[in-house]
């Protein structure tokens, strides 16, 4: 074992809590749900980030490069000043969903580099203009573009042409689980000296003035170049620096005057750094040696091409020489562990460049943690010591959820653009997590199946904005995903946690089942089921007609659930058998949902046509009228999901199971009903799938289309058939939708996402797997014209190898040393950004630029699976 991985062991065992600390401070907790206590639920103007400097929050807190202890009492983070800027660099900038051209957007440029389960080793690079920051410029200029336009990046204003930034480096290492070293080391990559500020930051989450905490905690400074702190949960710690220009101390709380032009109860508020530091107020914390915030400050003028560090220690321990040898000993130690401890984790065939890509998907995994806070019947009906909220309020979002009771440590989808977890983006983030800590992935999926998380009629909470809305189910898919790695890892699967997650899923089949087949037909409804804008009109709020939209969506990933708790189910009865007859219960529950969706009739509309060879969304009117809304996206394609293969030892050893599937396929076939088998051979595998060998060729001459959805870098969640648009009438109303390889050109959903043609990681990621485990059936019996009209037939092994290399390939570098996710800034090719790389949420659907949220590590991160998977 490396000793990482018995870091692991101690933290799993309770041994040691060392993660109890770690980089779970949010990038922005200003603009979110949970900080909106307006009467209209417009959480952007409600708290924007103007007041994010002089107000304190409630729920969270934020910064750059920031940790915190796993409740977020207390927070460390640090803070930057040019000499140019109107206001410290405490936290990252960007525009909200109204002022972006495509909704809400970080206008700065970050990178996670290095991270350990543990956070026992932890690199982030920030890079920090010396201009002054062009805030109005990033605003006005989006402001005036138009969705045609692509956004405008801070790279884009100049800012970094001739190297005139800093690249500041943020470093961590636990000497022990609550005795964190911390290294801050600023790089000035211009020609000429240059003067900044740096102001290591640290401070306890406000939770007084709403009276959740009884005694208010305190820092004070010490003689000795320390800082004291007392906190009544977290208990004494000490803060070691070296000598500083000055020590600041203030409170943690909201500068009233400022923000509601009302009287400050004292002049130590949460702005009072930069009052000092930017405005030059010098007395007014000349006499304030301590508080419940403090920052050191170190002022140097940086040599061109030159740097300097600064060394911090935070320990629950009093220290002697707390940051001499031992200091850089530490950080060496684990320096080494960290590149031991991955080059296990990285396939040995790997390129440098592959494991470069690999490392810093797993990096950004680990850096999205969160600590998350969310009391919904708190929040609804106000705190005892803040102005009681307005009753409208009760009535916009989130009614239905006053159970719900969130505080913990979550891994979010990205922690800037989307700082709140995201069920099926979690589900994802799991696969990728389990490859360096099982632990902590089982604990995530098994979280939001709590009581205090899940609704008590079964449904898991989709996000903040709106819990009730509805996302794919694919827990189960993770959880397998979870325990089919840990079992490759260790040669044994934990089948505890497969107990623990099935008894909640159960809940949740349930939960669909009752809630969205509400014609009982086993055809599913489920709104925009995560993809946004994919349909020709609003999936969730509107359906035109009165109508209810029987969608092939929903109803594949609902055939793929039931095919997951089977697999679970069976996994579970290898080792007890009071679990077959469940097995069966799901096996059943997918073949009627089968019929549902391929069967022909004269009293019997099916999703599938026959002339195009694709699966589409019906619109049921009222008047049972059914009309296909024939648009070709990866709605049909989900069907392909839907797939699983049966070993016959499985079969063998599961004797009830195996004479249950064969009664029931005896009494199918003798009362002449859809024939959902392709094999019923004993001596074989059995296939269980949605879609026949004949239906699954002609998707795949679509799916392996140039022309339709196969693009460089991937497949496209839009059909490029619909570049010159797709209509559909009725009557009086017109609804049309088109090709949109980029950025979306629409507002549906916030407009901050494109389902219209770009390639999204999570879809294509299963449709990897089950073309590789549909190869593992059909093997060499099955060969599909790849590209489609190249008359070249090649084995769905070489299909699904040839589009995991694509997505690989999106951050690779080519032959000119761009990567296509970088979108040809030549910046990238720079000796100091030529190795940096961002996961953007989605990628253009010809070009493979990133484009969304630049920090999705959450389900991007997915490539670093894929790797995996291509050398295994």
């Amino acid at each position: 074992m490396t000793q990482e991985e018995l870091r692991l062991e101690e933290d799993k065992k309770r041994i040691k809590y060392w993660k109890k600390w770690g980089p779970y401070l949010s990038e922005r907790q200003w603009g979110t749900v949970r900080e909106d206590y307006s009467p209209d639920g417009n959480a952007w103007d409600y708290f924007p980030f103007k007041h994010s400097h002089l107000r304190a929050y409630r729920w969270g807190e934020d910064g750059i490069a920031g940790i915190s202890d796993n409740h977020a009492y207390l927070c460390f983070s640090p803070s930057f000043w040019n000499g140019n800027d109107e206001v410290l660099k405490e936290r990252l900038f960007g525009l909200t969903n109204g002022e972006g051209n495509h909704g809400e957007d970080v206008k700065e440029l970050y990178y996670y580099l290095e991270s350990t389960p543990t956070h026992s080793y932890m690199k982030h690079l920030y890079k920090y203009p010396q201009k002054k920051f062009p805030y109005e410029e990033l605003l006005t200029k989006n402001q005036e573009l138009s969705r045609e336009d692509k956004e405008y990046e801070l790279i884009d204003t100049g800012v970094f042409d001739e190297n005139n930034y800093f690249d500041i480096y943020t470093e961590y290492a636990k000497a022990d689980e609550e005795d964190i070293l911390i290294k801050i080391t600023v790089h000035n990559r211009s020609e000429n000296t240059a003067p900044i500020w740096i102001l290591p930051t640290l401070w306890f989450r406000n939770l007084w003035d709403c009276k959740v905490e009884k005694v208010k905690p305190f820092m004070q400074y010490q003689l000795d170049d320390y800082v004291k702190l007392y906190h009544s949960k977290l208990g004494d710690y000490y803060f070691y620096y070296e000598e500083a220009n000055q020590v600041l101390f203030t409170e943690n709380e909201t500068n009233t005057k400022e923000v509601f032009d009302y009287p400050n109860k004292s002049p130590y508020t949460k702005d009072a750094f930069n009052r000092v530091i930017v405005n030059g107020e010098k007395a007014l914390l000349k006499d304030k040696k301590g508080g419940t915030k403090t920052a050191v400050v170190y002022h140097k003028n940086v040599e061109g091409k030159g740097s300097y560090t600064v060394k911090l220690r935070l320990s629950k321990q009093k220290l002697e020489n707390p940051l001499r040898e031992s200091f850089d000993e530490v950080f060496a130690n684990r320096l080494q562990e960290n590149e031991e401890f991955y080059s296990k984790i990285h396939p040995a065939e790997a390129t440098v460049e592959e494991k470069n890509i690999q490392r810093q998907a797993f990096a950004g995994v680990m850096w999205t943690k969160q600590f998350y806070g969310y009391d919904v019947r708190d929040w609804f009906d106000g705190d005892k010591g803040l102005p009681t909220p307005p009753k409208s309020r009760k009535y916009i979002r989130n009614k239905d959820w006053r159970h719900l009771n969130n505080y913990d440590i979550i891994s979010m989808p990205d922690k800037w653009e989307y700082p709140w977890y995201a069920v099926w983006d979690l589900a994802f983030h799991c696969s990728t997590i389990a490859r360096i800590d099982s632990d902590f992935a089982k604990h995530q999926l098994l979280l939001v199946t709590k009581e205090w998380y899940m609704h008590p009629n079964g449904q898991i909470p989709a996000y903040e904005w709106n819990f009730s809305d509805v996302n794919p189910p694919v827990h189960a898919w993770s959880a397998l995903q979870v325990y089919n790695i840990e079992k490759e890892k260790t040669g044994k699967g934990d089948i505890r946690f497969l107990k623990k997650i099935f008894h909640k899923l159960l809940l949740n089949f349930t939960w669909w089942i009752n809630q969205k087949d509400s014609k009982g037909n086993n055809v599913f409804e489920g709104g925009f089921l995560g993809l946004d804008n994919i349909g020709v009109f609003d999936r969730s709020h509107g359906v035109p007609k009165g109508g209810l939209l029987e969608q092939a969506d929903g109803t594949s990933w609902m055939a793929m659930y039931s095919l997951n708790m089977m697999d679970i189910a069976l996994e579970i009865a290898m080792e007890d058998d009071a679990y077959e007859d469940v097995c069966t219960k799901f096996f059943e529950h997918f073949v009627y949902i089968s019929e549902s969706f391929n069967k022909m009739g004269h009293d019997w509309i099916s999703p599938w046509d026959e002339q195009d060879g694709f699966f589409y969304d019906l619109l049921a009117l009222p008047d049972d009228t059914y009309i296909p809304v024939k648009v070709r996206s990866v709605v049909g394609l989900i069907s392909i999901f839907a797939t699983t293969v049966i070993s016959k030892e499985k079969l063998q050893k599961l004797q009830k199971f195996k004479k249950g599937i064969n009664w029931f396929y005896n009494y199918r076939k003798n009362n002449d009903l859809y024939d959902a088998f392709e094999n019923a051979d004993e001596s074989k595998d059995l296939l269980l799938s949605l879609v026949s060998k004949d239906k699954l060729k002609r998707l795949l001459s679509a799916m392996l289309d140039e022309n339709e959805f196969l693009s460089k870098g991937g497949i496209r969640s839009l059909s490029k058939i619909h570049k010159k648009g797709y209509v559909l009438e009725l009557e009086e109303e017109r609804f049309e939708l088109k090709y949109e390889p980029g950025e979306s050109l629409t507002g549906l959903y916030g407009g901050n996402s494109n389902w219209r043609g770009p390639v999204w990681f999570p879809i294509n990621f299963l449709l990897i797997q089950s073309i590789h485990n549909l190869f593992e059936y059909y093997r060499y019996d099955l060969f599909v014209e790849f590209p489609t009209l190249s008359n070249n037939y090649a084995t769905l092994k070489t299909v699904s190898k040839d589009l995991t290399e694509r997505l690989i390939n999106i951050f690779k570098r080519d032959n000119s040393g761009n990567r296509p996710v970088n979108d040809e800034y030549s910046i990238y090719k720079d000796e100091y950004f030529k190795d940096l790389i961002l996961f953007y949420e989605f990628f253009h659907g010809d070009n493979a630029r990133g484009i969304g949220a630049s920090h999705q590590t959450g389900w991007t991160a997915l490539v670093a699976d894929l790797i995996h998977q291509k050398y295994n």
